[in-house]
């Protein structure tokens, strides 16, 4: 039985996230594995995709049986920033990842999770009409071989980073409990609550980067989540979205 298995997974939960829960053994991505109707929390994951996407439609390659690959519905309130569920996401991830690995985890805006400055996680949001597809996919058990070589940002696993095997089950229960605190507390109360946490684990403030056309230093998170990047002038530019490049 596969550690995703549901007749594992489903006595463990400790929430309503993960309610229902679906896994296959291979699926093109766990987002299309989501019902668009289903309750918020729903969850599905797979151990292989064969059609895994990144941001940018690049693809997201995962080794069979070595990878966190799981999608979650998600129902905004009206008027919400859906956009800032990449960074609840990342957050909770992030908070996982350390749980598992004593190590520390940042975030790389908008939807990277990094340990050592290497890639272990990436989120992808779906828009359903008034839902929300979170996918999250995480370098659990990966061999160094099994890792991408030309990935835009340095990529590592778990296990290349501690020298031993994890349990991703375990590691999926924790990511959904802390989700669901998560989400919950944005929901309530927006990002505010969230931005000390985001903010102590932000990658990328002091760095030089080029966001598109803004160049210059970032300078943390706006209150609404967009990235602040301070040019040569000294002129505060704020950055919903894009690919970063540190230059």
């Amino acid at each position: 039985m596969t550690d995703l298995a549901r007749e594992r997974i489903e006595p463990l939960l400790r929430g309503r996230f993960g309610r229902p829960y679906l896994h296959e053994s291979s699926v093109a991505t766990t987002q299309l594995l989501v019902p668009s109707d289903g309750p918020e929390g729903a969850v599905a994951t797979a151990d292989h995709q064969d059609a895994g996407r990144g941001r940018h439609g690049r693809a997201w390659v995962d080794a069979p049986g070595t990878a966190l690959l799981v999608s979650v519905l998600l129902r905004p309130p009206p008027g919400a920033v859906a956009a800032q569920l990449s960074l609840v996401c990342a957050l909770s991830v992030a908070d996982a990842v350390e749980a598992e690995t004593s190590l520390e985890a940042r975030l790389k805006w908008p939807n990277d999770v990094l340990v050592d400055g290497r890639k272990v996680a990436g989120i992808l949001l779906d828009g359903r009409g008034d839902a929300v597809v979170c996918g999250i996919g995480v370098n659990v058990n990966q061999s160094a071989d099994d890792l991408p070589a030309d990935a835009r940002t340095e990529p590592a696993s778990l296990r290349s980073l501690t020298g031993v095997a994890h349990d991703r089950g375990a590691l999926l229960v924790m990511l959904l409990e802390r989700l669901e605190t998560r989400y919950d507390t944005w929901r309530g109360r927006g990002l505010a609550p969230l931005l000390p946490a985001l903010e102590r684990r932000d990658a990328l403030r002091g760095r030089p980067v080029t966001v598109g056309d803004v160049s210059g230093t970032a300078a943390g998170l706006a209150p609404d989540g967009r990235l602040r990047v301070v040019d040569a002038a000294g002129t505060e530019q704020l950055v919903a979205s894009g690919e970063v490049e540190q230059t």
